[in-house]
């Protein structure tokens, strides 16, 4: 398997718990702008308006939600494929 397929199938975690809008956001972009497209991303926030932030930065960069799970303490996980 090349390093590049390996990238690919390794899930990368960026958590943002406790961080405020537009923090989160902004993790998420300066931990994933090298990542190459197809890397998958667990980002966990518990900002309350971090999903319509979330899905406007998909909108723009051709990122896609895969899923969205809620976990305790009112955690949210979201599997993110980068573009």
């Amino acid at each position: 398997m090349t390093d590049q397929a390996a990238a690919l199938q390794e899930v990368h975690q960026i958590d943002a718990i406790g961080l405020v809008c537009p923090l989160p956001i902004l993790r998420l972009k300066k931990r994933t702008q090298h990542l190459p497209s197809g890397t998958r991303v667990d980002f966990l926030a518990d900002d309350p308006s971090g999903r319509s932030d979330l899905q406007l930065l998909c909108e723009v960069t051709g990122h896609r939600i895969e899923w969205i799970r809620e976990e305790d303490a009112g955690v949210i996980r979201y599997r993110i494929c980068l573009a």
